[in-house]
């Protein structure tokens, strides 16, 4: 495959190195990456060299490391993109930063609010840029979506319901397991805490949570969320064990918009957003916004590399995203008590 981003013609490239070879990573990410303008993937990395060397190859990555400290001291790598499993985040992250390397974690940004925050302040210790992969926060149905409800398009934002869920067949994925931050909340559900935090443009004030637990491995395999903010109510629902489906609406006193497909954006047609006033119940005069096809992490992986290359703000600061593990954790803690859980600071 190689490398086949477009060239910027002041000859400025960031050159990413890889922990891991996660599934996100080498079918997703990485592919995303080298179309990106200023982006190069010059290494992977493997605690099993072979796995290392056999990704390279196959994905056209120059250089294969056999461990994450080789990848992490390589003098040629200015960034690091972490997609290992939820409880590595913050530790290679941070290993990751005090070498001076840029970091792109993949979400969730860490396994609680607590440990998260850690990464606040090695950031601002180390300088480097530092922010969790929410790919859906620059790809333009949702930028779209967000400057719609911000110009007041469908009047005072009241609610937000959102569904998140797929079906998990392989008993040894790391979603699986417990002790790894697997299950459906941290890996569905921070998708819509997060976007229901974007749409109201606030933090919630308290949530309740429902969790069903797996009997055998002890993950959540369905979770329900209600997170009450000054202005309204969000309400969601995500499982791993259940048909594949998403969707997200928000509701406002004058209108209300619909993303069809909110988090895994398809590659081989646009995305749709539906806007209603709800004068016509069989939805005939409903208007769609067709957004241009467009690979979500490309778009990242530039956006990114903006922020190391020009200065320019990281579309998600890092304090955004130790707010989402907070609402998480209350969730988590709602779940446990069966009771209002406010949101800890």
């Amino acid at each position: 495959m190689g490398d086949t981003r477009a060239r910027d013609p002041q000859g400025q490239c960031l050159r990413w190195g890889v922990l891991g070879v996660a599934r996100i990573a080498t079918e997703k990410v990485i592919p995303a990456m080298q179309h990106a303008a200023r982006c190069e993937v010059a290494a992977i990395a493997s605690r099993d060299p072979v796995k290392a060397q056999r990704a390279a190859a196959t994905l056209g990555i120059p250089k294969a490391h056999g461990s994450y400290e080789a990848l992490i001291a390589d003098p040629d790598i200015d960034a690091i993109y972490n997609p290992l499993p939820n409880h590595l985040h913050v530790p290679w992250s941070i290993r990751a930063a005090e070498a001076g390397k840029h970091v792109l974690c993949e979400k969730p940004i860490g396994m609680n609010a607590l440990e998260a925050a850690e990464l606040l302040a090695v950031r601002d210790r180390t300088g480097v840029v530092m922010e969790e992969a929410f790919m859906v926060h620059t790809h333009p149905q949702w930028t779209g979506a967000i400057d719609l409800i911000r110009r007041g398009r469908i009047g005072d934002v009241h609610a937000v319901a959102g569904t998140f869920s797929f079906f998990l067949r392989d008993p040894g994925n790391v979603r699986g397991v417990a002790e790894y931050g697997g299950g459906g909340l941290m890996d569905l559900g921070c998708y819509l805490v997060h976007t229901a935090r974007w749409a109201f443009g606030s933090e919630p004030e308290r949530v309740m949570g429902a969790i069903e637990r797996d009997p055998v491995t002890g993950v959540d395999r369905l979770a329900s969320l209600i997170l009450k903010f000054a202005r309204g109510h969000a309400v969601g629902t995500c499982s791993i064990y259940q048909t594949p489906y998403q969707r997200v609406n928000v509701l406002g006193t004058s209108g209300r918009i619909e993303i069809e497909i909110p988090f895994n954006a398809p590659l081989d047609r646009p995305c749709r957003v539906f806007i209603s006033d709800g004068r016509e119940p069989t939805g005939a005069a409903t208007e769609t916004l067709i957004f241009d096809t467009c690979n979500q992490y490309t778009v990242e992986a530039e956006r990114f590399a903006g922020a190391v290359l020009d200065k320019t703000p990281v579309p998600l600061p890092l304090e955004d995203s130790v707010s989402n593990m907070r609402v998480l954790d209350a969730i988590v803690r709602s779940a446990a008590s069966g009771a209002w859980e406010e949101i800890a600071v």
